[in-house]
């Protein structure tokens, strides 16, 4: 069984004082509160931290029979079993704070990064499974503070992975906007439970739209969309990769480098649009998408599995082209029907004259 490494940590930016004037009240609030909201998972190796004015402190995960340089915590535990760490929290400004400590369920967001659910969630996963000892800690200016905690995983888990976050969280008055800014910060919390590790990627819902150009000659644009989606019980990314072609495999034309997909959690979708451009009218076109899933073991170390790949059609007629072509068929059929004609007339004229210079002999 491998342990699940990952660098993300939750980091909270520094917030603007004051917000647009034209915003209406209501509005100022809902954009602050979900700016002071904010909780993402950034790659780093050093520990997360938050500062506001005098306020500031940072988390890190323990030193101990895990190790004294952890990036995060991550366990490989089987169903039944339970582990015991801590976190740090250390004090960074000039006065005492007091923070509410909880565990909560990740996910991946729409811009591609792994956030926590706020307190109001309801977590099903890690962050039931992650007990701290305290709600809440007190650290004097300047000092650090230990937070043991457990993860007891259920009898029922399913295997493989499951991702959540320790969390410390200061609730501030905003007097300003009239509203209570919640401040986050934590360290990710990964757990690989035990049993058969099915890592599995899908590609669906494939779709291509050809746009083409007025010019009789000249190459369109294509877009192609599809939804990655992580059937297995394994974190998984993907690399990607588009082309579009014409019928028998003519004219491919590839969509460049493309971005791997973010690493998915077990059950998560991922919605990809791919733009083509410089695409020949093929009459007809077949889009294919294929991603390469990538699993990440412990040591960091990235296993490619079999590809997965699925087609979209379209047509992509060249209308100008196809006109141009009708209208000199046209044109080569007309001048044949009228060679045709013309020549029927002469040959009727000449058997006119044959017989007329025959009926003046005999006569």
């Amino acid at each position: 069984m491998h342990v699940l490494a990952v660098s993300r940590r939750i980091w909270i930016p520094r917030l603007p004082s004051r917000l647009p004037s034209r915003l209406s009240v209501p509005v100022r609030a809902v954009v602050l509160g979900l700016l002071t909201t904010l909780a993402l998972l950034c790659a780093h190796p050093t520990p997360a931290a938050a500062a506001d004015g005098d306020v500031s402190w940072r988390v890190r995960t323990g030193a101990n029979a895990y190790g004294d340089d952890r990036s995060s915590f991550s366990y490989a535990v089987n169903p039944g079993g339970t582990v015991e760490d801590t976190m740090v929290v250390t004090n960074r400004g000039t006065t005492p704070l007091r923070l509410a400590v909880y565990a909560s369920d990740g996910y991946t967001t729409d811009a591609g990064q792994l956030d926590l659910l706020t307190r109001d969630k309801k977590s099903t996963g890690v962050g039931s499974w992650t007990h701290p000892k305290v709600t809440s800690v007190t650290v004097a200016p300047g000092k650090s503070a230990d937070v043991p905690f457990t993860v007891t995983v259920p009898g029922n888990a399913t295997p493989g992975d499951h991702v959540g976050g320790l969390l410390t969280s200061l609730k501030q008055a905003d007097t300003a906007a009239g509203i209570n800014v919640d401040r986050r910060l934590g360290v990710r919390v990964a757990v690989r439970v035990g049993g058969e590790l099915k890592p599995r990627l899908a590609v669906e819902d494939a779709h291509l739209d050809y746009h083409g150009s007025a010019g009789p000659f000249s190459k369109g644009s294509a877009t192609v969309t599809y939804t990655v989606h992580n059937t297995g019980n394994a974190l998984l990314s993907g690399r990607q990769e588009v082309a579009v072609r014409g019928p028998f495999g003519w004219l491919r034309t590839g969509a460049g480098d493309l971005p791997d997909t973010p690493a998915l959690l077990p059950g998560e979708r991922w919605k990809v649009t791919v733009p083509v451009p410089d695409v020949a009218p093929g009459v007809r076109l077949t889009a294919t998408a294929t991603v390469l899933p990538l699993l990440t073991d412990a040591s960091g170390s990235t296993t490619p599995l079999d590809p997965v790949e699925a087609s979209a059609g379209a047509w992509a007629v060249p209308w100008t082209l196809t006109l141009i072509v009708l209208l000199l068929l046209a044109a080569v059929v007309a001048v044949v029907l009228l060679a045709r004609r013309n020549r029927a007339r002469r040959t009727a004229r000449e058997a006119a004259l044959v017989r007329d210079a025959v009926q003046a002999a005999l006569s």
